[in-house]
């Protein structure tokens, strides 16, 4: 253990990809025990282990599951793959953090509930926003009726990405397009503030390779709030999101999603609170610090994100995708 955070859990990391050097980066900077990675290939392993310093590196994710000198596995595959890869985990009898989207549909996903469920250990979903300091501080506000009723909110993720259409972010069967990487974020965002929809509407475009590049989405929800979201992987917009109530609203500066400032702003225009965001680094620790917690209390679910709820979540984009036409292979 480091001198920084003691007692607490053996970390995995499973793939090496981008958003692993970011996840692992912010882990260092908590001073979290990062005990072994995986990688599809010893290079890839070795590489990974030696940027980082971390003592074991396995040449396959089989391995790295098996590996008794850890605890819990974070998952950074592609979407498609996370389910076989937090079954293996937990079959292992590890712990999980699944990167966001959970996993390629609404049916993997109740498939890693209800293996976890079985086995007595943790599986939750890595939309890092939620642990984030400012979304703490929001909930805070809204739940202390700061904004009165609330009527409306809307988030933006949209990024100028790659067009290849061979690049994962563009390829059906790696699960891609904007909604599960992009646009899970403002949907995750509005349920988190007004609660599970009660009617999806959604539009969107398709690209060459028939992947979503824009989706659109309008949703209702409990009490007759409504919510709306873009996210676009063609085209960068303002990457802001807003609350509504009677009482007041939030603007969240860019990048919402990651640590960000906002203000509470009174209807005449009145600046009840400004948050300003002291964090370094992207953040990500914050979730990883939220599942050791879990775990030391003997809990086995996220009060911020239940599983219950990133299933939902993943049901809701199973809908939204039919209503715009994207099928990934072998899908009916």
């Amino acid at each position: 253990m480091t001198a920084d955070h003691s007692p607490g859990l053996r970390w995995g990391i499973l793939a090496t990809g981008g958003i692993a050097h970011q996840f692992t980066s912010d882990l260092r900077t908590a001073g979290l025990d990062v005990r072994a990675v995986g990688s599809r290939s010893a290079a890839g392993a070795e590489a990974f282990a030696s940027e980082f310093e971390i003592p074991r590196a396995h040449a396959s994710y089989e391995s790295l599951v098996a590996d008794d000198d850890i605890d819990i596995v974070y998952i950074a595959t592609p979407h498609p793959m996370h389910a076989e890869n937090a079954l293996r985990a937990i079959e292992n009898g590890k712990h999980v953090l699944v990167e966001k989207a959970f996993t390629r549909d609404g049916d993997e996903a109740a498939s890693v509930q209800s293996a976890a469920e079985a086995a007595g250990v943790l599986a939750m979903e890595a939309m890092w926003t939620r642990y984030l300091p400012h979304m703490i501080r929001i909930r805070e506000l809204i739940a202390a009726g700061d904004l009165g009723e609330l009527r409306v909110a809307h988030a933006d993720h949209s990024q100028k990405l790659s067009a290849d259409p061979n690049h994962r972010l563009n390829a059906l069967e790696l699960g891609g397009g904007a909604l599960l990487d992009l646009g899970i974020y403002p949907v995750s965002f509005v349920w988190d503030v007004l609660g599970a929809p009660t009617s999806i509407s959604a539009h969107g475009r398709l690209g060459e390779t028939g992947a979503d590049t824009e989706v659109a989405t309008v949703f209702t929800h409990a009490g007759g709030a409504v919510s709306t979201t873009v996210s676009s992987s063609r085209a960068a917009g303002p990457v802001t999101a807003h609350v509504v109530g009677t009482e007041g609203r939030i603007d969240i500066d860019r990048t919402w999603y990651a640590p960000a400032s906002f203000r509470l702003t009174r209807p005449d225009g009145t600046v009840a609170e400004e948050y300003v965001s002291t964090i370094d680094g992207r953040g990500m620790q914050f979730q990883a610090l939220a599942a050791e917690r879990f775990i030391a209390e003997g809990r086995r679910d996220s009060d911020l994100l239940p599983l219950a709820e990133t299933v939902a979540i993943m049901r809701a984009l199973d809908d939204i995708r039919t209503q715009i036409g994207v099928r990934y292979p072998g899908e009916h």
